[in-house]
This record gives C-alpha cells, structure tokens and sequence, in this order.
C-alpha cells in the first residue's frame, strides 16, 4: 500500500472507534485495521447499562458497537480487515506489517485491548454471557439477589468480590490456596464483610446447566475432595466472575523499543503519548486504573487530538 495515512489506528474497539471519530473530524485521513469482529470485549456483552448516552430502554454491546462504528465511518475513516504479524515504530512513518499488506501512517494509535484470563475450567466458553462474566462493574446488575461465586485471590479479585456483595444474595470466593494474595488491608475489609465467603484450596473443575449456568464442580486441592455446586430451584441460576488477572495483547510489540511493564501492558502519560514519538496507545492494554468502555473512548479522543497535534508539529 503506497498511501501514508495521517493516522493508523490498529484495534476497533471503543477505544479505538473514537480514536478514528475524531482524528476523521478533524479531516485527517484515518485508517483502522482490526482482525476480528468490531468492539473488542464488548462485543460479546448480551446487556450495557452504564455507558453514558446509551439507549435507556435496553442496550447490547453489538448495538452500541455498531453505532460507533457507523460514525466512525460517516467521518471518512477508512477500513482495513488484516491480522498485523509485526510492526515498525521507529522513523517519521510508522508501518503495520498484515499477512495482506503493510499499511503506513504518520502516527499510530495502538489500541489492542486485553484479554481476562481464564478460569480454564470445561463449560467456560459455552456459558460465558449466560452466567460467566469478568467484569463486575459490567455485569453485578444482572446478578442482584442470586448467589455468585469469584475465582482469584489477588488484589482485584478480593476488591470485586466485595463489590458484587452490593448486588448479590452471597458472594464465595474461590480461592486455589489456603491465604491471600490480596493486600493486608482488602483482606481485612473482606473478612468483616458478613456476605462475603471463601472456598480455601479449592478450583473450578467444570460449569455446567440447562442454557444457563446453574451447576459449578470444585475441587479441593489438598483432599482431592470433589463436590458439585448447585442453583436452588427459587434462584434458577448463579454467577461466576473470574479475576485471575488480563492478558494485554502486545505480543507484536514484543520486538520493538515500545515500553511494556512487566505484565506487558503499555505504559502512558495523560495524553495517551508512549515512549516512541508519534505513538500512542488507548483503551484497555494501557496502564490505567479502569478499564471501561467510557474510559477507553475518552482515551481514543485524547489519543486522536495529540496525534493531530503531533502532525502539525512535524509538517
């Protein structure tokens, strides 16, 4: 592909879709290329009811994604459908380089997201969205009044599970060792928390149900002792939130100077900037402290505006 593009914009997520809305207002000419399906972890979120804006009445992730995607697309950004097996950063042209073509850009806004990790336990693909979930503040709304279950011991496990005992009848923590990872303090916090239980040295086995999730097999890591959990016939169903940590996706730049911490997520400053002129990184696979869709937008605005400003600072 012979053309340089004011902005490459690799991810179509939210992140990223705003990325591309903005940099197409201000009439820089845009390119987002995205290996799969529009909108990231969104996409497979049956129900949305904290997105600013959002239709009141009932919002899904592949509606809101779609809209976003439409607007992006009103304002002149263009698409490409590629996978990208490796990149260059470095030099006034930033190259993507796909199995399809290597696509060119002054300035490159990364936004790659991250993935949960997870549980690995059989029946977790098959009821995520129908009683498997990762995000707490996406999906406690839904669980309101019924049992739910956490695996993870670390800091956001604990701060989840805590979180959930707004909304849910019982929260368990599921926890494969017999102590915390969590800091001292959340451990406290969580052990006064009268809802809040926890399952020592056990592990998800297997999750199963009629459509929904309504049985959970753990085992205990130390006895052998296996036992299979099961939804009353009042509640129908129960949850189950994984919080075993996230797994950005910057394997691609692996190989490059990019600077990663030590998870591999890629550190910024308040305006999205990176540690390679030129490129900045948005949504999800960014060092923050939230990772939700009105966070990562807000990210591809900032993202878009700096790179604008990066252009005519280099005309």
């Amino acid at each position: 592909m012979s053309k340089i593009y004011d902005v490459l914009i690799l991810g179509a997520g939210p992140g990223g879709l705003a990325a591309g809305l903005y940099a197409g207002r201000a009439r820089l000419s845009t390119l987002i290329v995205e290996k799969g399906q529009d909108g990231g972890q969104i996409a497979i979120t049956d129900s949305i009811e904290n997105y600013p804006g959002q239709i009141v009445e009932g919002e899904s992730g592949p509606s809101l994604i779609k809209r976003m995607t439409e607007q992006a697309e009103r304002f002149g950004c263009e698409r490409a459908h590629d996978t990208i097996k490796a990149v260059e950063l470095d030099g006034d042209v930033k190259r993507l380089i796909g199995t399809k073509e290597t696509y060119e850009g002054k300035t490159l806004i990364i936004a790659t997201g991250a993935n949960p990790r997870p549980i690995g336990c059989k029946g977790e693909k098959e009821f995520l969205g129908k009683g498997v979930s990762y995000c707490a503040t996406c999906d406690a709304n839904f669980f309101e009044d019924l049992p739910v279950f956490v695996v993870g011991g670390g800091d956001s496990a604990v701060e989840e599970a805590m979180y959930l005992t707004k909304f849910a009848s019982s929260v368990t923590l599921i926890h494969r060792r017999h102590e915390l990872r969590a800091a001292k303090s959340i451990q406290e916090r969580a052990f006064q928390n009268e809802k809040l239980h926890i399952m020592w040295d056990t592990v998800v086995e297997e999750l199963s149900g009629d459509d929904i999730l309504q049985k959970i097999k753990v085992k205990n890591v130390v006895t052998g002792e296996e036992q299979v959990l099961e939804a009353s016939e009042e509640d129908g169903m129960f949850g189950i939130f994984g919080f075993i940590g996230r797994i950005p996706t910057t394997e691609i730049f692996q190989e490059t100077n990019l600077e990663m911490d030590d998870r591999g997520y890629i550190p910024t400053d308040e305006d999205m900037h990176t540690n390679i002129p030129g490129v900045f990184t948005v949504g999800d696979v960014r060092v923050k402290s939230l990772r939700q869709v009105v966070t990562a937008a807000a990210d591809g605005a900032i993202a878009a505006t700096q790179a604008e400003k990066y252009i005519n600072e280099h005309k």
